[in-house]
This record gives structure tokens, C-alpha cells and sequence, in this order.
């Protein structure tokens, strides 16, 4: 079972200038998880998550250092007033650039399983030899090709 067998070639995808708004809707519209980055050329940049934007969105942990910081720290953030300030912020504020791991469509479905168990992503990337991205596979992409080759192999027996 190669990754072409079962992934979405149809990846959508986002750019590092897309807004923050824009991803949103991008995700909502299209009732998916994340996605890659690509630039003008499809070259794979990162990838985005709802999980990425969550993150940034939430406050961050603060060292309170003396009197005058403890008063500012212990004065919650607003969301409302986060996601005004956040909304208009590019994609590259929020996506992950480091550590991307790929499958290119002639791996194996065992290659995209060792990825998804060791480093419990939700997507992967397909790039082709000059890391253009070409599609996608889910965790549920893979869960359906294999409960749909096990249903069709016990149907035959």
C-alpha cells in the first residue's frame, strides 16, 4: 500500500501572508484540522494547525519579577481583545517551519503510520522529489484505507 493509494491530492493549502482571519475561514469552510504552507510555487514551507492558532491565542505564562508586574499579570487577557489584535497577523506567525516530516506518494502506508504514531500528528504533507506539495494524508485518510482494505478482504473470504 503506497501513500498515492489513499491520499487527498486535492491538498489545500495556505501561504505564510495569508491572514490569521483568512486561515480561519479557509479551515471552517472546508471543515478541516490544518494545512500545509506553500509558497507561489507549491514549494512546502510549513504547516498550520487550529491547534497553532489556539496557542497564540492563548495568554502566555508570565515571571513576576516585583509589585507593579504582579498587578499587570494578575488583570486576566481579554480573547475578544487577543483575536482583534491577532486577527490581521500572517500565517507565519503561527505556523511551524521546524521538525516538518513529509511522505512522498510512493512511500509506504507503514512510513506514514510510524510518523502519526511517534509524533501524534493530525496531517502530513505529500511532497514530490522537489518537495512540492502534492497532497495530504490524515490520520482518518489512513484509518479509512485500512478498515476499507480489511472490509473488502473479510467480504472476500
Amino acid at each position: 500500500m503506497n501513500i498515492k493509494d489513499f491520499m487527498i491530492a486535492d491538498a489545500i493549502t495556505a501561504t505564510k501572508t495569508m491572514s490569521i482571519k483568512g486561515l480561519l475561514e479557509l479551515l471552517v469552510k472546508n471543515r478541516i484540522g490544518g494545512v500545509p504552507v506553500v509558497d507561489k510555487d507549491n514549494n512546502l514551507q510549513g504547516m498550520v494547525s487550529d491547534g497553532d492558532v489556539i496557542r497564540y491565542l492563548q495568554p502566555k505564562g508570565r515571571t513576576v519579577y516585583d509589585m507593579y508586574a504582579l498587578v499587570l499579570v494578575s488583570e486576566k487577557e481579554n480573547i475578544m481583545h487577543k483575536l482583534d489584535y491577532a486577527i490581521h497577523h500572517e500565517v507565519e506567525k503561527v505556523m511551524s517551519n521546524k521538525d516538518i516530516f513529509t511522505v512522498h506518494p510512493d512511500d509506504k502506508l507503514e512510513n506514514a503510520l510510524a510518523i502519526f504514531s511517534k509524533h501524534h500528528f493530525k496531517k502530513i504533507p505529500v511532497v514530490d522529489d522537489d518537495y512540492k506539495v502534492v497532497g495530504v494524508v490524515s490520520r482518518g485518510d489512513v484509518i479509512r484505507y485500512i478498515s476499507t482494505t480489511l472490509i473488502s478482504k473479510s467480504d472476500g473470504d
